[in-house]
């Protein structure tokens, strides 16, 4: 009894409320989305499957709360910062390319997605704030959220990169090897700490992670000189142009910009724990 107990008992604990939200509103979201009709979209298909994903794995954290197999425990503050990133660029990208005016339906969405958002922040507060709260590990450090950042700002990149447009270029074919080797990378990392899996390896890690910094660094300044020259060499913006292809190389620029900027603290970051730290012992 006194674990049945406890187990209704975390259900109306503030954090167990909010992850009940979570599962709501992102159901909400994805439902009112597909009941507006499908659309051929690689922005549309990231929208739903942030939702769908969020939905889903706020779900299942919240069975086994209810089961108290706590199998996720370290992954729960991690999931909801990362919810909260995917919850927040689909906020953005959602509304900019698919509503209009008399779009209640969208616009609903997008306010109630506006809504998951605060309510994972909101989850993320209270993980950081309650006393003895469970730890994250890696993922809520500053490297582990800036790898987060990396993976879902090459996320948004992916979703806008059109196959026609560097098919037949090698200058943007560079440019998104440079993406996916990256992406890939991150990735891998993120696995490998979260996993525990770094005594594997027979050298230090940090080291290697501040080499691959390094490189990624380099690559994608290489990426954010080549892409806007050659994909917008010869290619003017169209008129009219109500959310065209010309518009998702703006947005691959960008966002190259921004993942560049993220490198370079991940990187100003793992120098600082590989050489002065250890200058300081």
């Amino acid at each position: 009894q006194g674990d049945t107990v406890e187990k209704r008992q975390s259900l109306t604990l503030p954090v167990g409320i909010i992850r009940m939200l979570e599962v709501v509103l992102t159901c909400i979201s994805f439902s009112l989305v597909a009941s507006a009709g499908h659309v051929l979209s690689t922005h549309w298909a990231w929208c739903m499957f942030t939702w769908c994903f969020c939905c889903f794995f706020s779900l299942f954290i919240l069975i086994m709360e209810l089961t108290r197999a706590h199998l996720l425990g370290r992954l729960h503050q991690a999931f909801a910062m990362l919810a909260a990133l995917m919850c927040f660029t689909s906020s953005i990208i959602y509304p900019t390319f698919f509503t209009c005016p008399t779009c209640y339906r969208q616009i609903a969405a997008t306010v109630i997605s506006l809504l998951c958002f605060g309510v994972y922040v909101g989850e993320v507060v209270l993980a950081r704030l309650r006393p003895g709260g469970e730890i994250s590990g890696f993922l809520s450090t500053v490297p582990g959220l800036l790898k987060i950042l990396e993976t879902l700002v090459a996320c948004i990149i992916f979703t806008s990169l059109d196959p026609a447009r560097f098919s037949f270029n090698p200058g943007l074919q560079w440019c998104v090897a440079v993406y996916s080797l990256c992406f890939i990378f991150a990735l891998v990392i993120i696995i490998l700490t979260v996993g525990q899996l770094l005594s594997l390896f027979p050298f230090s890690f940090n080291k290697l992670l501040t080499v691959y910094n390094i490189l990624a660094t380099m690559m994608y300044m290489t990426t954010m000189v080549i892409w806007p020259l050659y994909g917008f060499e010869n290619n003017p913006r169209p008129v009219p142009c109500s959310h065209c292809p010309w518009d998702d190389l703006v947005v691959v620029t960008f966002m190259t910009v921004i993942n560049l900027v993220i490198y370079i603290l991940d990187t100003i970051y793992s120098i600082k724990v590989v050489f002065f730290t250890w200058d300081e012992e």
